[in-house]
């Protein structure tokens, strides 16, 4: 990293085992364990809803979900949501019956960065998207297993360039490349 004081450029170098762990492909085994638990767990918890139509059809499973998240109770319990501004999202939703299409949505996203994880494809992105459904859910107060695998969803982020070698980015990455360095499918 290269942080400019006074007109000078310094670069600051990560300490040398963020680099090893994280930039090494000698540590792809360990990230392939952390992918494929995560994975199956995204796929897991899809599998119980593809086949519930209060998921897939009507949406009154995440609609309870919601309704009992926003829910203001008798003081002094303290409520699901901490933040007012998550839970007028949420009621927000609920108004609009968006639960309807939010929850395909989720079991969606479930599924395919379950798939994506276990196969090592895009798992960066993957991670990433699996983090922040991890994060909305610990929003709305359903903590269960949800700190851990947004936790695991950080290191897999850190460790995007290594954590899908033995996976389909080993493959991936090389042909399409980054936003900064083409792969070999569009270089000139």
């Amino acid at each position: 990293m290269a942080t400019q004081i006074r007109g000078q450029y310094i670069t600051i170098s990560d300490p040398p085992i963020v680099k090893e762990l994280f930039g090494n492909t000698r540590w792809a085994w360990l990230w392939l364990i952390a992918r494929v638990y995560l994975g199956y767990n995204w796929l897991n918890a899809a599998s119980g809803k593809l086949s519930n139509p209060a998921w897939t059809v009507t949406g009154e499973a995440l609609k309870g979900f919601w309704a009992q998240a926003a829910a203001v109770p008798e003081a002094p319990a303290k409520s699901a949501i901490a933040f007012n501004w998550y839970r007028a999202f949420i009621q927000f939703l609920l108004d609009t019956g968006s639960y309807v299409w939010f929850a395909k949505l989720i079991v969606a996203g479930e599924l395919l960065i379950g798939i994506a994880l276990i196969l090592g494809a895009f798992t960066g992105i993957a991670a990433f998207m699996g983090g922040f459904m991890n994060w909305n859910f610990m929003m709305a107060g359903s903590a269960s297993i949800n700190p851990v695998l947004f936790s695991l969803s950080i290191l897999l982020i850190l460790a995007w360039k290594t954590a899908g070698w033995w996976g389909l980015d080993r493959w991936l990455l090389s042909q399409l490349g980054t936003p900064w360095r083409p792969g070999k499918l569009f270089a000139e």
